[in-house]
């Protein structure tokens, strides 16, 4: 049943709805998205080595001790939702990697065009037709 729940999210990555293109904003906390239009995706990028060294203090130097302080850790109230944000913060990374982003903010078009410095998706699909009339 788990691969079954895995290809899902796959493929509706893959894919879009009612023939629309698939718009994904790529995005820091510099260059937030203030009202993200219905069905656009928004990434936020967070920096994962910062996010993963806050879930975790200093671990101690011995195995022993440093698995009693991981399962500690592991059983606080908030552990579910920092480990779901670490996770996110990885996934935007790796599908940014993955689309080739070399800049933010950025805005891709059906995993095709990009459109960089800005996160208004009007504004990115304005810049995108008229780079498509210049270059037909």
């Amino acid at each position: 049943m788990k691969h079954c729940l895995f290809l899902i999210p796959l493929y509706l990555l893959f894919t879009s709805t009612n023939g629309l293109a698939q718009t994904v904003i790529y995005t820091t906390a510099d260059w937030p998205v203030v009202h993200p239009e219905p069905g656009v995706e928004v990434q936020l990028l967070e920096n994962a080595d910062t996010l993963s060294q806050s879930l975790f203090p200093p671990l101690s130097a011995s195995p022993a001790k440093a698995e009693v302080q991981v399962r500690l850790r592991m059983q606080q109230p908030d552990w579910h939702t920092q480990e779901a944000r670490l996770t996110r913060a990885y996934q935007a990374l790796l599908d940014a990697r993955t689309t080739g982003i070399t800049k933010m903010p950025a805005v891709v078009f059906d995993d095709h065009f990009v459109v960089y410095g800005t996160t208004d998706v009007a504004l990115a699909q304005q810049k995108l037709d008229t780079w498509r009339e210049q270059y037909p």
